[in-house]
């Protein structure tokens, strides 16, 4: 079947067919959408689950994770500051082993307060031990989440995953999305098995989810690491039987005329569609550039990007996001991995997209006129932020009549 979805509906019918058991959750602007579209199949009887409004993110997070933790299949979704309210439980239910799916629509941080998206709400999660996907379309919105099910709950892995897509650029955006039947998607996703995640009134069990001394503390924490890394080689072969049912490569990286390439974009989210585009125009015009796009954040997939870096001229990393008094985040994250290679590409850093900002097509080739001049040189240029004159002006201007100095039209 296929059908106009939104972002946000596109991860409901996730959630949907992976026939889910419960879904604690909590509203917040733009990720709504997704628990009114459960609420409603709940109550025409579409889908035979519990949903339950707690009264903040924390407690949806400790919620959804002690639910986990008795041998249920559980689904749960947030946005920006709410994330970043569930911080402390996050780090928790990667530790408790929990598997179950989280999806996180991005927005923009506060202050200032806006609606609109950009990572560093996902990416200050990136350490708390949720195995991460980043989704460009609204078809890999409902992919990740029945692909989410399908890692998280491999016994060799038993970890939480967070499956993001952008606000109001993807969740309110409709796309073509191909839903599979409820038959096909069972076939690759049986029913939950808890394992060791049970509750028996009768049977009391210990979880053991707290230690004494750094003997135990480090065993543990390392223990989650490690089955993190080992996700990173079931995440392929997982993704492999997934194209043989559904048609539908998903590699963790996505790498697009790269082969030949001397110059590479690196993207995450939906804004790496107007790479691919930028990508289509440079190289009508006869420039031989490429785009990177990892969809597995976390684990790191070091092992592929260093496969598509290496003999490179030059990266352009644009990350939306900005790590204050650092810069991006993802050319932080690729310069620790390629530092090894002998022959590693310049990277060169532009921070671009926060709250929503648009990156345009001439800025793109802009980025890819710097690149081309570092390499020449042999020098990366510092961190730069797109931002126009233009767009300056309009700021200082709206800060002139704040300041009651300025005129108002």
């Amino acid at each position: 079947m296929r059908e106009l979805l939104t972002g946000n509906k596109a991860a409901a019918w996730g959630a949907r067919l992976a026939d889910v058991d419960y879904l604690p959750v909590f509203p917040i602007t733009p990720q709504t959408e997704i628990i009114e579209t459960l609420a409603e199949w709940i109550d025409h009887g579409r889908i035979d689950a519990r949903l339950t409004i707690l009264e903040s993110e924390h407690s949806m997070v400790t919620a959804a994770g002690a639910a986990a933790a008795t041998g249920v299949r559980v689904f749960t979704a947030t946005s920006s500051q709410g994330l970043l309210y569930a911080m402390e439980m996050l780090y928790n239910l990667a530790g408790w082993r929990v598997p179950l799916v989280l999806v996180n629509v991005s927005r923009g941080l506060s202050a200032p307060i806006t609606l609109e998206p950009d990572h560093n709400d996902v990416l200050a999660a990136r350490d708390c031990g949720f195995l991460q996907l980043h989704c460009t379309t609204c078809q890999e919105v409902l992919d990740s989440v029945l692909l989410g099910y399908r890692l998280a709950e491999d016994m060799r892995v038993r970890l939480p995953v967070l499956v993001n897509l952008d606000g109001f650029y993807l969740s309110f955006t409709r796309e073509p999305v191909e839903i599979p039947s409820a038959e096909q998607v069972r076939a690759f996703l049986p029913p939950f098995h808890p394992g060791s995640n049970r509750f028996a009134g009768g049977t009391p069990v210990s979880q053991a989810v707290a230690v004494l001394g750094g003997t135990p503390y480090s065993y543990f924490r390392y223990q989650a690491h490690l089955a993190s890394l080992e996700a990173g080689r079931i995440f392929g072969r997982i993704a492999q039987e997934f194209e043989a049912r559904f048609g539908r490569s998903f590699e963790a990286v996505e790498d697009y005329h790269c082969d030949d390439a001397e110059i590479l974009f690196v993207m995450i989210g939906s804004f790496a569609s107007k790479a691919r585009a930028a990508v289509d125009s440079l190289r009508a015009s006869g420039q031989k550039v490429g785009l990177v796009r990892p969809r597995l954040l976390r684990p790191f997939p070091v092992a592929s990007l260093v496969r598509l870096f290496e003999g490179k001229a030059g990266v352009a990393v644009v990350d939306q996001n900005l790590s204050n008094g650092s810069g991006g985040i993802l050319h932080t994250e690729l310069a620790a991995a390629l530092y090894p290679l002998s022959k590693r590409p310049l990277l060169v850093s532009f921070v671009g997209g926060l709250g929503g900002r648009d990156i345009t097509a001439g800025e793109f080739f802009a980025m890819h006129d710097v690149v081309r001049r570092a390499v020449g040189t042999g020098q990366a240029p510092p961190p730069r932020l797109l931002f126009t004159k233009d767009e300056l002006a309009a700021v200082r201007h709206m800060q002139d009549i704040a300041a009651g100095t300025g005129e108002t039209s």
